[in-house]
Order: C-alpha cells, then structure tokens, then sequence
C-alpha cells in the first residue's frame, strides 16, 4: 500500500512531535514520503477534577475528559504527501458534550458542565488534494460504547460522537460545512453487530451526502475477545468524489487486530 494520505489513530501526543516524526521517518525509510504532518493535543488523559466513574477518586484514566493514563495518550493524526492547510483547520475537540444539539448527556451526569464530547478529537482538516481542489478530511475517534454501567454513558457519548459529523453538515455546529470531504476515523461501532446505539452509524451510513465504499466489510478481528470480526474503521466520502475502488489491508499475523481501511479516490485538478 502506498497511500497518499494516512489518518492514524492510537498514536500518542506529544510536545514536540518526536513520536510523529520517528513514525514519517521509518515509513521514509521503507519508501513512503509524508512531508506534511498535523497532530494537536487530545483530550485523552485531560483530567476533569471530577470522579466520573463512581469509584471515589478523581483524575484517574477514567476520570479524564477521554480515558488516558496521561495527556496524550493515543491520540490521532495524519501524515500526508499532499500539503495540509493547516492554518484553516477546524479543532472542534473542545466542544462541550452538551452543547451539541440534540445532546445525550444526561441531566445529572456528574461531569455535565465540563465534559467534552470528542474523547479523543474532532478535525475538519482541509487538503490539497489536487492544484484548485480542498477535501477536507472529517477524523475522529470515538469511545467504545462499553465499560460503563446501566445508564449507558458510553454507549450515549459514543452515538452523539458519531452523530456529530451530519449535525455539522447541517449547518448547525456554526462551522461551515465543507463541499467535498473524507470522513475517516474509528467509530468503534459496527452497524450490525456489538454493544453500542447501532442506529447511530446505520443513519451516517445512510446519509445521502456520503458515500458507503464497503458495505459490510470488517475492518478489526477481535477473535480473542470472542467477538468475531467487526466493522469500526471507516472512510466515507462526500457524494461529490468518484470511488475508483476500495478495501481493507490484510496485514501480516504479528500485526494489531485493526486492517488498514483505504479509498482510492479520482481527484480532477480545478475542480
């Protein structure tokens, strides 16, 4: 695989960058040329000051404003030999969970008044895809709908993290929607099988101004947890890209249980 652009998730945050670029170097090393890198700091690991899960302490992992151990940790990113605008990104990370519209949060959730929603981020990062023609890529990484109790905070936060890409293409997050655009991350909720609010991704999947390049193909094999091969990993573009074609990478054995997702897209030059 040689792609043009590469969205990561699960990559720690740092400073400097020092993990980012020794990941552009040794893929640089193998042949693979990304100059251009974006990385902001994710809310993993941002402690809240306040005891979330219950369990009668404060600023643990499951504290924080998404779980981590530190600031950090594994974070989102995009390495790109494309140049990325960055200076025009759209950081929505810091955006309160309860001020999405339509928001799950419940009234008495200990956190409601600080809790954002991105656990991890939420970026409309435009890209030079060709000379005169901006796709902006949509990454996100969302909770696990899981390891939470009976009020299904998780399985609510991860819903409305999902949920908050068609909000913002209605027009109603105060951030103008883009033309053509790339939404790509792990939402961590497969449309037919799991835990989790499944009518969420069934109705991003659905939504008429994207397209759905691989229905129905898994992208994580989680075997060992005895739960079978998922679909979690996505890239759904605007309706306006033509899809050349489509897959998951089958990677070597010792390689983690999420596939490479990738959409090789026709990009015409003006457009």
């Amino acid at each position: 695989m040689r792609p043009d652009i590469l969205v990561l998730t699960d990559i720690d945050y740092d400073h400097g960058g020092a993990a980012l670029t020794a990941l552009a170097d040794l893929l640089r090393g193998a042949g693979l040329d990304y100059p251009h890198a974006y990385q902001t700091r994710p809310n993993t690991g941002v402690p809240t000051g306040i005891d979330i899960d219950g369990d009668g302490r404060r600023n643990r992992a499951r504290d924080a404003q998404g779980w981590g151990y530190y600031n950090g940790h594994g974070g989102s990113a995009v390495l790109s030999a494309r140049p990325i605008l960055a200076g025009e990104a759209q950081d929505l990370s810091h955006l309160l969970w309860r001020d999405l519209p339509g928001s799950l949060i419940e009234q008495d959730d200990p956190a409601h008044a600080v809790q954002r929603l991105s656990s991890d981020v939420h970026w409309l990062l435009p890209v030079e895809a060709a000379p005169g023609l901006r796709v902006s890529l949509m990454v996100f990484h969302a909770t696990p709908p899981v390891f939470d109790g009976p009020k299904d905070r998780n399985g609510r936060r991860n819903a409305d993290e999902i949920r908050l890409w068609q909000v913002l293409l209605d027009g109603r997050l105060g951030v103008p929607p883009p033309d053509s655009f790339v939404i790509a991350g792990n939402a961590n909720l497969d449309p037919e099988a799991g835990d989790g609010r499944r009518e969420a991704i069934r109705a991003l999947l659905a939504d008429p101004r994207l397209r759905d390049p691989l229905p129905g193909v898994p992208s994580v094999d989680w075997s060992r947890l005895d739960l079978g091969q998922m679909r979690v990993s996505y890239l759904l573009p605007s309706r306006d890209l033509a899809v050349r074609d489509a897959g998951v990478h089958e990677a070597a054995a010792e390689a983690g249980e999420h596939r490479l997702v990738w959409v090789d897209l026709e990009v015409t030059e003006g457009r």
